[in-house]
C-alpha cells in the first residue's frame, strides 16, 4: 500500500491517493481542489483510479470531483446524508468568498459497514456524523482516513449545517478510539497522528476531556 498527500487549495485539504501497489489501481480521496495537480500526480505514478471517495460534501473537500472523474471516469462516492451538501458547495463557499467547481452527483452512496475495494485492498466505510450528517471515516489496514473528523489535538468544528458536538465526539469515542492505539490517522487538514496519541492528548475527546 502506498498513500501520496496532496496539500490542495486555499484552505489546505489533504487530497489523498491511496494506491494498491500489487495491482496499480488507486483511489483519490477529498480531492479538494487543484484537479490539475492531483491528475498530474496520478499520471506520474502511472496508476489506475478505481475510486473517487469524499469523506464529507464540504466545498473545500469536492472542488476538483469534476475534474478527477472527467479525466479517470472513476466512480464517485459519497455518505447519502451529505449529497445536500454537494449540491449546496458554491453556495458555501460563496460565504467565505471562495469558489467550487459544481460536482457531478455520486455515482455510489455509501453507508456505515460497507466496504470500498482498490485492488488487493479494501477499505471500510465508518459513518461519523457530527461535523457534517453525512461525515466517514475509512479504514484500510492500519491506517484510517478521517475527513474532517478527528485532527492532531482537535476535532472537527460543529457549528455548520448538520453539525452536533455530542454526536461527533461520541462517534470518536466509539468508532475510532477503540481501534488499536498504532492506528494512523490521516486527516483532512494538518499532520497525521496515531489514535493512541489522541486518546492521551486530544483534549476534546481524550482521556482527560
Amino acid at each position: 500500500m502506498r498513500i501520496e498527500t496532496i496539500i490542495v487549495g486555499p484552505l489546505q485539504v489533504n487530497c489523498y491517493l491511496l494506491i494498491c501497489e500489487e495491482t496499480n489501481q488507486a483511489a483519490v480521496i477529498d480531492p479538494g481542489a487543484d484537479g490539475q495537480r492531483i491528475v498530474i500526480a496520478l499520471e506520474e505514478i502511472g496508476c489506475s483510479v478505481v475510486a473517487i471517495i469524499n469523506t464529507h460534501g464540504h466545498f473545500d473537500h469536492i472542488g476538483s470531483n469534476r475534474r478527477i472523474k472527467d479525466v479517470t471516469d472513476a466512480p464517485l462516492l459519497l455518505h447519502a446524508a451529505d449529497v445536500e451538501l454537494l449540491r449546496k458547495a458554491q453556495m458555501h463557499a460563496a460565504v467565505y468568498g471562495l469558489s467550487a467547481e459544481p460536482s457531478p452527483m455520486p455515482d455510489r452512496l455509501l453507508k456505515e459497514g460497507e466496504t470500498v475495494t482498490v485492488g488487493n485492498l479494501t477499505l471500510e466505510v465508518l459513518h461519523l456524523p457530527g461535523h457534517s450528517a453525512g461525515g466517514i471515516a475509512l479504514k484500510v489496514q492500519n491506517h484510517i482516513f478521517v475527513g474532517d473528523v478527528l485532527f492532531a489535538g482537535s476535532i472537527g468544528r460543529t457549528d455548520l449545517p448538520g453539525g452536533d458536538f455530542d454526536q461527533l465526539v461520541n462517534g470518536i469515542r466509539t468508532k475510532l478510539f477503540v481501534l488499536d492505539d498504532a492506528t494512523i490517522v490521516h486527516p483532512g487538514h494538518g499532520p497525521d497522528t496515531t489514535i493512541g496519541h489522541e486518546k492521551l492528548h486530544n483534549e476534546f475527546v481524550g482521556v482527560g476531556a
